[in-house]
């Protein structure tokens, strides 16, 4: 039989523990703040992505009441998301898809749990609810170059 000093049995008692506890974090994280992890929602040309589809025309689609998608389109030359300002309604539910034309990009939307990373060549998918008026601001979270602070838009929520 194999002798495990107390010691021992401690730390790996603390060692369980902490595995429950970071399981219960995570499933809290998911089914009851609603966390989510971002996940391409899907692949476009970055070379056409401006001159063809939903991110030349960029911008907010009603699809139903308190319901919408968002098309947004960051790019480095100039730094600058497309569209850079957008108001809705209080209460909407909104789809975000984010695209980069060149380099990556982050898009992490002040005060919501939107938070998703952008890449040429992908589309990437959050949805968030605003319920609350005021004005959100969505910024570039990754370093994407020498204009990097100037890369930011407003959501204005009435």
């Amino acid at each position: 039989m194999i002798h495990v000093h107390t010691y021992e049995k401690w730390w790996i008692g603390l060692s369980l523990a902490m595995l429950v506890v970071f399981a219960i974090a995570v499933g809290v994280a998911g089914f009851v703040l609603g966390f989510q992890v971002p996940e391409p929602a899907g692949r476009v040309d970055p070379n056409t992505v401006a001159k063809t589809g939903p991110f030349a025309n960029p911008g907010l689609r009603q699809l139903a009441p308190g319901k919408y998608e968002a098309y947004i389109r960051a790019q480095a030359s100039p730094w600058k998301f497309v569209p850079d300002k957008l108001e809705l309604p209080a209460g909407a539910t909104v789809t975000f898809y984010v695209t980069s034309v060149d380099v990556q990009h982050g898009f992490r939307i002040d005060g919501t749990n939107a938070n998703v990373m952008v890449l040429p060549g992908q589309i990437a998918k959050t949805t968030t609810t605003f319920t609350k008026t005021g004005t959100y601001y969505y910024i570039c979270s990754e370093y994407c170059g020498v204009g990097h602070q100037n890369m930011f838009g407003t959501i204005v929520v009435k």
